[in-house]
């Protein structure tokens, strides 16, 4: 499969939807910690924090290894072509169109705001990418991020859970700041310089320059909130008594 949209790939992108409105069917009939089923207001989120750590191990070990095996690809970040990053970039678009319509759908839009800002860049982006056969390899690096995420939704999943075990956080918060500085914050800022410097600022480049800044700013706001709920809790404003129910970002 070539680059440019194909109806291969529109069946891949639907198909990528399907499976993991398959896996939330999945996640329903899974025990939940006792923490989550006495608040009702816990039991979306959960389902959709497993979801979503599914699309992080499967998408971030994809990237991972599928740039692991392929390094001649660093040498041509605009256009280097892998079937198997093709792939990836339709399985991971599938994944942001079923997240959006699950927030949509159970009405979580004002709480998970953020996130919808989010999957309509990436979207956007990924589309763009499988139409042009472009900015591929860029694409396979910025899903590196979700070798991170399965430790930030690690780091959820017990807080929501209340897991009495006090080490096993602590042990995931030290895991999960090293794998954000490598997996997150490190290709971020290689591909803003890449992109500052390389890519000419017109029609595409501009576009995808100009999410990678939006993403930047996110990225680093994020950051932010986890070192002061991690590492320096009294820094924190106005979180006391907070419920976190309503909330699916990664904040307090």
């Amino acid at each position: 499969m070539g680059p440019g949209w194909r109806a291969p790939s529109a069946a891949l992108v639907a198909g990528s939807v399907a499976i993991f409105a398959g896996l939330r069917r999945v996640a329903l009939a899974l025990p939940r910690p006792a923490a989550v089923r006495s608040r009702p207001g816990r039991a979306w989120r959960w389902l959709n924090l497993l979801v979503s750590f599914a699309h992080s191990v499967l998408a971030g070990l994809w990237a991972f290894f599928s740039l692991w095996h392929a390094p001649e690809l660093f040498s041509d970040i605009q256009d280097g072509y892998s079937v198997s990053g093709h792939l990836l970039v339709c399985f991971s678009s599938g994944y942001f169109i079923h997240d959006t319509l699950d927030i949509i759908f159970n009405h979580q839009s004002r709480s998970s705001w953020e996130y919808l800002v989010h999957h309509a860049m990436a979207i956007s982006a990924f589309v763009s990418l499988i139409i042009t056969g472009r900015f591929l390899v860029a694409a396979m690096l910025l899903l590196l991020v979700e070798v991170s995420n399965i430790f930030l939704t690690i780091r959820m999943l017990l807080k929501m859970s209340n897991v009495p075990s006090p080490a096993l956080y602590e042990a995931n918060k030290y895991v999960n700041l090293v794998m954000y500085f490598a997996f997150r914050l490190a290709p971020q800022a290689y591909l803003t310089w890449y992109f500052l410097r390389y890519v000419e600022v017109q029609g595409q480049g501009a576009f995808l320059t100009a999410n990678l800044l939006l993403l930047d700013a996110m990225i680093l706001m994020y950051f932010s909130r986890l070192l002061r709920s991690d590492f320096f809790p009294s820094l924190r404003k106005g979180s006391a008594g907070r419920d976190v129910d309503g909330e699916k970002f990664l904040i307090d």
